[in-house]
């Protein structure tokens, strides 16, 4: 059957626009331009949809973007062409470059050849983004992955924080007790300065009236400027 396509094929005539609709109407898609199904993910699932369970979809990936991811999705289809004995040879190195004109020729043979099996009839019981999801690589988009991150470190400050709050609540009747203990500690060598205060001035005192009582015993008085000595 792929063999009877020629270049000359009512197939190669149909356009752009119509390829693309046809694309998104079938796998659920919504593509713009041609290009972004050169990485072969559609094509995989185009055959996919027209052979269920044929294609390996766990293999394909959708998110491909380098030439070398694109590549394993096109060996991917060249074993499906294989099994299933379509001899029709896949201009990979081409495919892969994402030019307009290639793709849209290679589309066009696939169209006409899913339309040839189904006779142009949509499977209703294929449901195309399930089997991207679950038979397809199943990947976490890089910004899922940063927020991720951002919530695992936001939740480990949450932790941490509620953490230090857990133990200044633990000890606060302690640091109460310890204030207890530090202000008794405080009054006590506050009460033993007084107590030297006090016992220097009796001393004082003693001396005075000592002074007092020298000065008396030889001159028989004593003055005031004595006392103040």
């Amino acid at each position: 059957m792929a063999s009877t396509i020629g270049m000359m094929d009512s197939a190669y005539f149909v356009g752009r626009n119509e390829i693309l609709t046809w694309i998104n109407s079938r796998l659920q898609l919504n593509l713009s331009r041609i290009e972004e199904a050169a990485s072969g993910a559609v094509q995989c699932q185009l055959m996919d949809m027209t052979y269920p369970g044929v294609v390996p979809m766990h293999k394909v990936n959708f998110d491909a973007k380098t030439e070398y991811d694109m590549i394993q999705n096109y060996k991917v289809l060249q074993e499906v062409f294989n099994k299933l004995k379509i001899e029709k040879h896949i201009e990979v190195n081409r495919l892969v470059k994402g030019r307009p004109l290639d793709n849209l020729e290679f589309l066009q043979w696939l169209k006409r050849y899913c339309d040839a099996v189904n006779g142009g009839i949509m499977n209703e019981n294929y449901n195309p983004v399930e089997r991207r999801t679950k038979g397809g690589r199943e990947r976490v988009p890089r910004g899922s992955q940063k927020n991720s991150k951002s919530l695992q470190a936001n939740n480990a400050c949450n932790i941490s924080s509620s953490d230090t709050v857990g133990v200044t609540k633990a000890s606060g009747p302690r640091q109460g007790r310890m204030s207890e203990t530090v202000g008794a500690a405080n009054s006590s060598r506050e009460i033993q300065a007084l107590s030297k205060e006090v016992t220097k001035i009796g001393l004082r005192r003693l001396q005075i009236s000592s002074y007092l009582w020298i000065s008396w015993k030889k001159n028989g008085t004593f003055t005031l400027q004595n006392c103040e000595t």
